[in-house]
């Protein structure tokens, strides 16, 4: 089980990361019914995680997994102009118990420009902070949400994931 965690004394596994993903993913499918539309990963209904006050139409409940170290989890993305990595995504489907299939979010800055993440070989975390916006990629990856031991949702954006 990810982080060191063992089964409880029925035999029975539970991971809240998981539990989280598979929570956004259920909001995010309610909204999708709707296609309209906050700190918590449970905040319901999709909207705005900033200000709630001010709820936006939202597909898409953005979230950062990091691993039993602290750092955050990265995946890769076709690109044109950039290392194309990104720490940020969005759940498509859960499955087999704890198994998902995740989006890879394309950070970018307001002029349009794909944010490098990357220095080198790493994730320069200072770098996040110039990420302004989303995109959708057709990029995804398949993951074992049991090998991770933290989830941090990000924002509620519309990347137009219920268009045709």
């Amino acid at each position: 089980m990810g982080c060191g965690k063992k089964d409880d004394k029925f035999g029975a596994r539970s991971n809240c990361v998981c539990d989280v993903v598979r929570a956004i993913k259920d909001i995010q499918d309610a909204a999708e019914d709707r296609c309209e539309c906050p700190t918590n990963c449970f905040q319901e209904p999709l909207g705005s995680l900033v200000a709630p006050a001010k709820r936006q139409n939202a597909d898409t409940r953005v979230f950062v997994l990091k691993t039993a170290d602290g750092s955050p989890f990265h995946a890769f993305f076709r690109g044109d102009d950039c290392a194309c990595v990104s720490i940020f995504f969005r759940v498509e489907e859960v499955f087999d118990n704890c198994c998902a299939t995740l989006r890879v979010i394309k950070p970018v800055k307001y002029g349009g420009e794909a944010v490098d993440l990357t220095d080198d070989c790493c994730i320069d975390l200072k770098k996040v902070c110039h990420v302004e916006r989303f995109e959708a990629t057709n990029d995804c990856i398949t993951v074992d949400l049991s090998c991770f031991c933290a989830i941090q949702c990000v924002a509620d954006v519309d990347l137009d994931i219920c268009e045709d």
